[in-house]
C-alpha cells in the first residue's frame, strides 16, 4: 500500500469520478486505480507489465490522462501545502528554485533541443525544509527565468516565498522586478560577463546561498520515482502529472501523524 487510510480520506474528494449511468460495467474503484499509478511512477515499469493484483492498464491509463487533464493532481499538491501551513509545517522565510532536465524518448509537447540533447525541463520551488510548493515543466530549450512566473502561478494561494534563491541561471534583472512587484526578493549569484556597475547582489542576501543544497535534494527525491529520470509521455498534461505526484508523495511524508 502506498497510502494510508488518513492520507486516502485527504486526497479521495478530489479524485472523485462520475458513475457510470445506464447498463455497462460499473466504474473502477479510484483508490486502487491511483495506487497504480503511484506505481508505476515509483518503479517506471512499462504500462504492459503493469501487475494483475492493479486494475487494467487501460483502465488505469484512462484515469491517469482524466485526472492529469482536470489538473487533479495540482490541486491535491495545492491542497496539502495548504494543510501544511496551517499545521506550521511549511517554513516561506527563504525558499529555493531549481530546474532539471529529463530525456524525452516520446517526443511530443514540451520538448527542447539543448546540448544534452532533446527533453523537459523541470522547474521546482521548495520551502526552507525541501517541501515542493510547485512544479511546472515546459520545453529543456526554454530557460529557467522565463519559467518562474509560471510554476509560482501554480501555487496554492497563501504560499509566496518571502525570497526565492536560485543559481547563476537565475541572474536576471528583469526576474527581479517581476519578483519584487510581487513581493518577493529573487537571490541568484551573478553570471561571470556582469558589469561591474550593474551589480545588484551584496554579500549579506548571498548568504542565504549556502543552503541551496535544499533543493538538489529535494530534486535527487524526485529522481526516486523512476517514471520521472527519463520522459515516456507523448502528452505533456500526463508528464507533468507525474511529476506533480511526485511532489505529493514528499509533502505527504510531513503531515503530522493523527
Amino acid at each position: 500500500m502506498f497510502l494510508t487510510d488518513e492520507q486516502w480520506e485527504l486526497i479521495k474528494p478530489v479524485l472523485e469520478v462520475p458513475s457510470k449511468s445506464g447498463f455497462g460495467r460499473p466504474r473502477a474503484q479510484a483508490r486502487p486505480v491511483f495506487e497504480a499509478i503511484l506505481f508505476i511512477l515509483h518503479t517506471g515499469m512499462q504500462w504492459k507489465h503493469l501487475p494483475r493484483t492493479f486494475p487494467p492498464k487501460s483502465t488505469v491509463h484512462d484515469y491517469l490522462t482524466l485526472w492529469s487533464q482536470r489538473q487533479s493532481f495540482r490541486r491535491l499538491l495545492a491542497k496539502i501545502i495548504r494543510r501544511l501551513v496551517q499545521n506550521g509545517r511549511i517554513d516561506l522565510e527563504q525558499c529555493f528554485v531549481d530546474a532539471t532536465f529529463s530525456p524525452a524518448k516520446g517526443g511530443g509537447a514540451g520538448v527542447g533541443l539543448t546540448r544534452k540533447g532533446k527533453g523537459t525541463k523541470l522547474q521546482v520551488v521548495v520551502d526552507a525544509k525541501g517541501i515542493p510548493l510547485g512544479l511546472s515543466a515546459d520545453a529543456a530549450s526554454v530557460g529557467e527565468p522565463q519559467m518562474v512566473q509560471g510554476t509560482l502561478d501554480l501555487f496554492a494561494p497563501g504560499t509566496d516565498p518571502e525570497r526565492l534563491i536560485g543559481d547563476k541561471a537565475y541572474d536576471s534583472d528583469e526576474l527581479d522586478e517581476t519578483l519584487a512587484e510581487l513581493g518577493i526578493e529573487m537571490i541568484a549569484p551573478h553570471r561571470r560577463n556582469r558589469l561591474p556597475e550593474n551589480i545588484t547582489q551584496d554579500g549579506r542576501p548571498l548568504r542565504r546561498y549556502r543552503h541551496r543544497w535544499i533543493v538538489e535534494r529535494t530534486i535527487a527525491w524526485l529522481g526516486n520515482h523512476r517514471r520521472l529520470l527519463v520522459r515516456w509521455e507523448k502528452h505533456l498534461s500526463i508528464y507533468l502529472g507525474f511529476s506533480l505526484l511526485g511532489c505529493l508523495m514528499i509533502a505527504l511524508r510531513h503531515l503530522p501523524v493523527s
